[in-house]
Formats: structure tokens, C-alpha cells, sequence
């Protein structure tokens, strides 16, 4: 009887040791390191990605990870299921339970792009491509398209994205980024608009963001913002052209080498305010939350001119007299 009992237990406990040690070299294959052919490897897992799959890829970006190993790993820990899509980085150090962890926790990369106050459409979309861990669709697709897709009912797509600094996952689309902008944008001025002064001349959100973008380019001194707005609220009240550089600018497009000529001021364009009284068609670049507020909050005075000093504030005037004076001050006697 004491015969059968000890062969009874000897396998037994074969077994029990057995599986001790393939349970502790589990343990320790799932809390070792792994091998990193860099010090820090991002990879990208697609929605519905099987364990294998999740390990394949690792493996194929660099990630030194046992595909049976980490596919009994998930298993056992019962997450095989819950492993979610996104972006993820693998770190010198990092061991198989702690990229699995992570990857079931959704602890995901994160990328950060920021579209600057004043950036044109043409400068944010050259963000967008200059970005490596943005994805890349909008190549084929003109600006009537992306407005179709957007639900934009303006026909240009300017001033129509708010700047600021977008967090996002890599491998985002540029679409993404800039529907996020976009939403921001029109989320933004329908609030400030809500909340405007009364008897303002402008007829429409929309007004308010072209001119928003026009004291956005003329200043970016945050004491003289409403009070550039205010010249450009009583030009508007009197019918006076709001004759602003800016404009002229964006209508001269690629022609424009760094420096005005008067002829390029006397040359016609949607956008030139010298030419054409009240707003043009479109804004000129995209307006921060400050601009918008200037704009639809603007400071109350008579005055009807500014001229730059050079060190980013404004002269303001009244009348012409006082006005050509400021421009012999600070244009004439700077160019002498």
C-alpha cells in the first residue's frame, strides 16, 4: 500500500515542482525586460487586434517579445479581449506584463501640434504636413471638399480653425486635427457673440471673425487690442475704408516679397481695404479668443488712425493732422 501511495505522489509532486517552475519562469520572462532595438519604440495597435497580432507587431517594430509567451500571458490574465487600439511607446526597461498593462489601460502616446494666433489656412495646413506623427488625407481633397466634410457653410475655409495647442494621439488624421479646430472655432465665436456689445456694426458671427482676423495681424500687443478694434468699429460706423496693410497682404498672395509699393496698395483686390470700404470677403488668418473679444468688445474712443511705434505698440489719432504727424514720427523718421 505504501508502495502504490509513493507512486501516486512522486508523480504528483514531479508535476507540482513542474509546474512551479514553468509558473515562476512565466513570472519572470513576464516581469523581465525586453530587448529594444532603440531606446524608445512607438508602434500603433488597429482596432480589433488579436494578442498574436499585438505581439507580431511589436516583434516586426523592433519590440523583442516571445508571441506564444505573450499570447498565453493575455490569456492567463484574462485581458486578451481588452486590449485597446491606439498609440503606444515600449521603453528601455519595459518588461512583457508592463506593455500589456498598458495597452489594456489605454495608456496611450500623445502628440501635441499648436496652430499659432495670426497662421493662415495656407501656414495650418503646412503644420499639419510638417507633423511626422500626423496622418496624412487631405492631399487629394480641395477646400470645398473639407468644408463639404466639415458641415462649413462659408465658402473659405480662413480664420475658420482656432489656434491652439491640439494634444492628440499619433497616427491622428489631419482631419481630425483640424474638425477639432474647427468645432473650437465655432464654439468660441458663438460664445463671444452671445456676449457682444450692443449696437455693434457688424451683421454676423462671421463678420466679427473676418475683423477679428484683421486686429489680430495689426497687433499683438495685448494693451492696444480693443483699442485697435475701436478704430476699426468707428471706421466701419462712418463708412471710411478700414485701409489696413494686413489686407493688402493677403490679397497680393505669393506676389507679396516682404515690403508694400504704393502701387500694391492702389491695386484692386477683394481684400484690399484701401480700395474697397467695409469688411473683405474673408478673414486673413486665424484669430485667437483675445481678437474675437477685442472685436466684439471694443474700447470706446474717437479715435480714427494708429500708426506702429516699431517696439509693438500703436500711436492713435483722431484726425488726419495728428495722424500724418505720427507717421513722420515713427515710419519717416525711422526709414531716415
Amino acid at each position: 500500500m505504501k508502495q502504490i501511495k509513493k507512486l501516486i505522489l512522486y508523480p504528483l509532486l514531479v508535476l507540482a515542482l513542474l509546474a512551479a517552475a514553468v509558473s515562476a519562469a512565466a513570472w519572470y520572462w513576464s516581469t523581465s525586460p525586453v530587448t529594444l532595438q532603440q531606446e524608445r519604440i512607438d508602434y500603433i495597435v488597429a482596432p480589433g487586434a488579436s494578442p498574436r497580432g499585438v505581439a507580431r507587431l511589436m516583434v516586426n517594430s523592433g519590440i523583442d517579445v516571445n508571441e506564444d509567451a505573450f499570447v498565453l500571458l493575455a490569456r492567463l490574465s484574462g485581458v486578451d479581449k481588452q486590449i485597446q487600439a491606439g498609440a503606444y511607446e515600449a521603453l528601455r526597461g519595459d518588461s512583457p506584463r508592463r506593455l500589456l498593462e498598458r495597452m489594456v489601460n489605454g495608456d496611450m502616446t500623445q502628440a501635441r501640434l499648436t496652430l499659432v494666433e495670426g497662421w493662415t489656412y495656407k501656414r495650418i495646413r503646412q503644420a499639419l504636413r510638417d507633423a511626422p506623427q500626423v496622418t496624412q488625407t487631405l492631399e487629394d481633397v480641395s477646400d470645398q471638399q473639407l468644408l463639404q466634410q466639415l458641415g462649413a457653410e462659408q465658402q473659405s475655409p480662413e480664420g475658420l480653425f482656432y489656434p491652439d495647442t491640439y494634444v492628440f494621439v499619433p497616427g491622428s488624421s489631419d482631419f481630425d486635427i483640424l474638425r477639432r479646430a474647427y468645432e473650437a472655432q465655432k464654439t468660441m465665436l458663438a460664445t463671444l457673440w452671445a456676449e457682444r456689445d450692443p449696437k455693434l456694426p457688424l451683421t454676423s458671427p462671421y463678420e466679427a471673425l473676418v475683423l477679428a482676423s484683421i486686429v489680430e495681424r495689426e497687433t499683438g500687443h495685448e494693451q492696444d487690442r480693443s483699442r485697435v478694434a475701436g478704430v476699426f468699429i468707428n471706421r466701419l460706423r462712418l463708412g471710411m475704408p478700414l485701409q489696413t496693410d494686413p489686407t493688402v497682404i493677403y490679397g497680393m498672395g505669393d506676389a507679396y516679397q516682404g515690403r508694400i509699393r504704393k502701387k500694391d496698395l492702389t491695386t484692386d483686390t477683394p481684400w484690399n481695404t484701401y480700395t474697397r470700404a467695409g469688411l473683405p470677403p474673408t478673414p486673413i488668418a486665424s484669430p485667437g479668443r483675445a481678437a474675437l473679444a477685442a472685436v466684439l468688445h471694443p474700447e470706446p474712443h474717437n479715435f480714427l488712425y494708429f500708426v506702429s511705434r516699431g517696439d509693438g505698440t500703436s500711436e492713435f489719432s483722431s484726425n488726419l493732422a495728428s495722424h500724418n504727424r505720427a507717421v513722420a514720427k515713427y515710419i519717416l523718421g525711422r526709414r531716415q
